[in-house]
C-alpha cells in the first residue's frame, strides 16, 4: 500500500507544477503492481477492520457481470416457484408474485424504491419464500436486473432455496474478512444475483450497525432495478430495524391462521409509516373469497396463495 500512496502523492505534486499527471510507479518487471481501484477499496476497508471511511466508486452491471462467473444453483422446486428459467409453465402461486410485483412498481412511480426489505412478525411465516420468488418474477422480465441479499445473518437461508453457496457472504463482508466481489454469486439468469448470509456469527446486529452494510448499497444500487434484503423477525429482534434505515421500503410478510392480530400490528410499529410499502398474507387456504387487497398507507397488502378473505368493512 506505500508504493501506492506514494505514487499518487508523486502524481499529485507534479500535477500542482503544471506538469500533468505522471503514471504512477508499477514496480520493476516481476513485481506485481498495484491492484484495481476496487481490490485497492476493499483491501482497506478489510485492514481497517470493516469501518467505511471513504467513499467507494458504485459498480455497473455489466462490470459485476465480467468478474463474476455463472454459478451452478439447483434450486429447490419446494422453494422456487420459478426454478427452470427456461420453462414456460406457470407453477400454482407465480401469477400471484407476478401481481406482487407489479404493484411494487405502480408503488415505484409515487416514490423512490428500490431496495425493499423483506420481514415477517414471527419466524417461519415464509419471508425467504417470498423474497425468493419475488426475486424470481422480476427477473423473468426482459432487460430487469436483481441482487438478493441475505441479511438474515442469525439463520440465513437464501441460499438453500437456490442451491448456491453460504459463503462467503454478508456477514464476512461486514466483518471486513471478504471484498464485495467475492461475496456476489451470479445465477443461470444472466440478470439475477444473490448474496449469501455467510459464515455463521453470534451477534450480527454489531455488525449491521458499523455503517458498512450502506456502503455495499450504495455501491451495487446503480447496477441493479431492485435489491430485496431477507431479514430476521422483527418483532423480537433488533436485526430489521438497524437494516432497514438504509433500505427505501419494507414488506411485511405475515402467515395467515397464525400470526396474532396483535403481533401482526406490533411489527407494522417497528418502521416509520412512510417506509411499509405493504403486507403479504401468507399461505392463504384454499377455497376463501380471492382479491382481497387491505391497506397500510400508502402501502398494499396482498394474499399468497389461489384466494385471500375479503376482510370486513375494508379493514384487516
Amino acid at each position: 500500500m506505500s508504493r501506492i500512496h506514494e505514487a499518487l502523492k508523486k502524481a499529485q505534486l507534479e500535477r500542482g507544477a503544471g506538469q500533468g499527471p505522471a503514471e504512477p510507479d508499477l514496480g520493476a518487471v516481476g513485481e506485481p503492481g498495484p491492484p484495481p481501484p476496487a481490490m485497492i477499496e476493499d483491501s482497506a476497508l478489510v485492514a481497517s477492520g470493516g469501518i467505511a471511511t471513504a467513499a467507494f466508486e458504485p459498480l455497473t452491471l455489466e462490470s459485476i457481470r465480467q468478474q463474476c462467473p455463472v454459478s451452478d444453483w439447483k434450486p429447490d422446486a419446494k422453494a422456487v416457484l420459478f426454478a427452470d428459467p427456461a420453462s414456460s409453465a406457470r407453477p400454482s402461486g407465480a401469477e400471484e408474485f407476478r401481481t406482487l410485483r407489479s404493484r411494487l412498481y405502480h408503488l415505484r412511480e409515487k416514490r423512490p424504491l428500490q431496495s425493499v426489505l423483506v420481514t415477517s412478525a414471527l419466524p417461519s411465516e415464509g419471508k425467504t419464500f417470498v423474497t425468493l420468488n419475488l426475486a424470481r418474477a422480476i427477473a423473468q422480465q426482459p432487460h430487469r436486473s436483481v441482487l438478493v441479499i441475505d441479511a438474515d445473518l442469525r439463520i440465513a437461508r437464501i441460499h438453500e432455496g437456490l442451491g448456491a453457496s453460504p459463503t462467503p457472504g454478508l456477514s464476512d463482508y461486514l466483518r471486513g474478512e471478504a471484498d464485495l466481489i467475492s461475496i456476489l454469486q451470479r445465477g443461470p439468469e444472466d440478470n439475477f444475483f444473490i448474496i449469501p448470509g455467510g459464515s455463521s456469527n453470534a451477534n450480527p446486529s454489531e455488525f449491521l450497525g458499523t455503517g458498512r452494510l450502506r456502503t455495499l448499497l450504495n455501491r451495487v444500487t446503480p447496477a441493479f432495478d431492485w435489491i430485496l434484503l431477507d431479514s430476521p423477525p422483527c418483532v423480537f429482534l433488533s436485526d430489521a430495524s438497524l437494516i432497514a434505515k438504509v433500505c427505501d421500503g419494507v414488506l411485511i410478510v405475515v402467515q395467515s391462521g397464525l400470526t396474532p392480530f396483535d403481533t401482526a400490528r406490533k411489527a407494522r410499529r417497528e418502521f416509520p409509516e412512510e417506509q411499509l410499502v405493504g403486507v403479504v398474507l401468507n399461505r392463504v387456504p384454499a377455497g376463501l373469497t380471492y382479491g382481497a387487497y387491505y391497506y397500510y398507507g400508502s402501502g398494499y397488502g396482498y394474499g399468497y396463495g389461489r384466494k385471500a378473505a375479503e376482510p370486513k368493512n375494508g379493514k384487516s
